[in-house]
């Protein structure tokens, strides 16, 4: 591992699967999805069956709370332990891993497989850290992402890193040099259970690829005042839980062995938020026991320092729409609104009114849900060009503020790290 202390992050050390392993079958998506569809996990599952699997080596939260999640969390570092010392996994070296992932629905979403160095991350709200969170972290969430972690040799990421690089300098430079070099893939799988391909492609520290990779990321950084490079796309909770566990082992150790111990690192992938297959989702509200034209009177008394209009010009202002069953959508334009985003404004006063909510991804569930005395608010999609400014200045979004993709987009876990 080759620590790059500046740019708060390190190039790794990886390990993936034994030649010969079927990928297919090793391969599973980030734990923190399909958290209501148990049948999707026992599919993934059988899918495995008894092969060598990283479902065998995280939790998924649907288990959560069960009789499962105990046998589960006993089992998985020592199947871990067994994996290394049968060569099950095995060490590349430290470098990086360019990664490219079709779906149907996108045919290339490019990625980088780094480390990120957790001294230089927090998820403290107005943070002025080199990577930062998006949303509000949940603590309750970390405990057992903690408990695998203090007893496990390895950790496998899902989470998702964001850069600010509209010109392509870091990422897609790299995918060119490779394409150019004719470096051939490490890995070249389908995943399981419909959810698309992925390759990967090694590009060993030293090359001139990785040199790049650093310069790019160093050019980034460079041009934000505000000292962000890096920002928490998914996996939030995962990199929060990487941190609390290195600050558990961080109280203990010698100021000489801080630096390089592989636990103050989390192996993640880094993806360009301009990148052509990476989509971003509006999550939208339910507001339950409520009717629309209750929510919109009490929305003019609470916005009413906020130049409020109803179905108004919304040019040059925030909107957000209420729906509901049986009436037409209410535009509602805020002039001077409480918040920079129209999601922002709408939890404000969700949170301060006490109202009872749900956060819904799609507009058709939305308008199914508005009805029998509830409302639906559907809110606009967050803009990639400002995403990074938003952060900068409001710190972090508004809990359930956007979706990266759909579920079976997520990001599965391949590669893996020692963290001990």
């Amino acid at each position: 591992m080759r620590t790059i202390s500046d740019l708060g992050f390190a190039v790794p050390d990886i390990l993936i699967p034994q030649e010969g392993t079927d990928l297919k079958k090793w391969a599973v998506i980030a734990c923190d999805q399909y958290t209501s569809e148990p049948e999707y996990w026992d599919n993934c599952s059988k899918e495995a069956g008894d092969a060598p699997s990283a479902l065998n080596l995280v939790l998924p939260e649907v288990y959560l709370g069960t009789d499962e999640e105990t046998a589960k969390l006993a089992s998985i570092a020592k199947t871990a332990r067994t994996y290394l010392d049968e060569g099950i996994l095995k060490a590349l070296g430290t470098g990086f891993i360019l990664t490219d992932r079709a779906t149907e629905l996108h045919p290339s979403r490019r990625g980088l497989m780094a480390a990120i160095d957790l001294e230089g991350y927090s998820f403290e709200p107005g943070n002025k850290n080199i990577c930062r969170a998006t949303e509000g972290t949940v603590l309750s969430r970390i405990p057992p992402r903690i408990r695998i972690r203090a007893n496990s040799p390895v950790e496998l990421p899902h989470i998702m890193i964001l850069i600010d690089d509209p010109r392509g300098i870091t990422i897609e430079k790299a995918f060119e040099m490779a394409g150019s070099e004719g470096l051939k893939p490490l890995y070249d799988t389908d995943l399981m259970l419909g959810s698309g391909h992925i390759t990967g492609t090694f590009i060993p520290d030293g090359s001139d690829i990785a040199e790049s990779i650093i310069s790019g990321l160093a050019a980034l950084k460079a041009a934000n005042k505000d000292g962000l490079l890096f920002l928490v796309g998914d996996g939030n909770h995962s990199l929060a839980s990487a941190k609390a566990h290195w600050e558990n082992i961080r109280k203990d150790l010698p100021e000489e062995e801080r630096l390089n111990h592989p636990a103050r690192y989390a192996l993640a992938e880094i993806v360009n938020i301009h990148d052509k297959g990476l989509d971003f989702e509006p999550i939208h509200r339910v507001v339950f026991n409520i009717s629309s034209d209750e929510f919109i009177a009490k929305a003019l008394e609470y916005f009413k320092d906020s130049g409020i209009e109803l179905n108004g010009d919304t040019s040059g202002k925030q909107s957000f729409t209420v729906v509901s069953e049986g009436k037409d959508d209410v535009t509602v334009t805020l002039a001077e609104p409480p918040h920079s985003l129209a999601v922002g404004s709408v939890q404000m006063m969700i949170d301060d009114l006490g109202l009872e909510c749900d956060y819904i991804h799609g507009e058709d569930s939305v308008r199914k849900l508005a009805s029998s005395g509830n409302t639906g608010i559907l809110v606009p999609a967050i803009s990639k060009d400002t995403f990074f400014a938003t952060v900068e200045k409001e710190g972090v979004f508004p809990r359930k503020t956007f979706s990266m993709g759909e579920a079976f987009e997520k990001r599965f876990y391949l590669e893996a790290k020692k963290i001990e």
